[in-house]
């Protein structure tokens, strides 16, 4: 099954099947409110600001399962993005992304590009080091392993990277541009 083939349902409640972004180029981001990474919606919001008349679309895809730190509802979640961050673009229904009920869309993202470390730097030390009390595998799973995961995904549905949350905003920036 590709990329095409799968739906994601919005906050909504409206299925969206994702072969209405065929020829676009898609960033798909597992996000939460109350982390220390939420900060990212700004770079994001700026990225769609920039380049969604060129063929960009964000899918933001709430989830709760790591640290509790996306505790609202739909409603509440869209309302904190769009008064703290301006957010323009359309949020998912708050769904999981790990295990036995991780919606489809991330159980291919994760099939596809695996974990690959979380770079250098004191975030990604910290991210390690809180990792392996969780997870001592945590290297050797595809997994998600925290909030602001994204991948990118070009024209042709294919998966062209996956970001850690500690990557800098520039490089996933730099690597939508690329696509487009």
């Amino acid at each position: 099954m590709g990329f095409y083939e799968l739906s994601v349902t919005a906050a909504t409640g409206e299925e969206i099947a994702l072969s209405t972004f065929e020829g676009k180029v898609v960033l798909v981001v597992n996000t939460a409110t109350g982390c220390g990474f939420t900060p990212q919606y700004k770079d994001i919001e700026e990225m769609y600001e920039k380049f969604h008349d060129r063929g960009l679309e964000v899918i933001d895809v709430p989830c709760n399962q790591f640290a509790g730190q996306t505790p609202g509802t739909d409603e509440e979640i869209h309302e904190f993005c769009t008064l703290k961050y301006n957010t323009q673009f359309p949020q998912m229904k708050k769904s999981d992304v790990n295990g036995e009920t991780a919606i489809p869309l991330f159980k291919f993202l994760k099939k596809e590009k695996g974990f690959n470390g979380f770079g250098k730097g004191p975030k990604a030390m910290a991210m390690s080091a809180m990792l392996s009390k969780i997870d001592k595998d945590y290297k050797n799973n595809p997994e998600i392993k925290w909030n602001f995961t994204k991948f990118v995904i070009d024209r042709k549905g294919n998966v062209v990277a996956r970001f850690e949350p500690t990557e800098k905003m520039k490089n996933v920036a730099d690597c939508v541009e690329s696509l487009l």
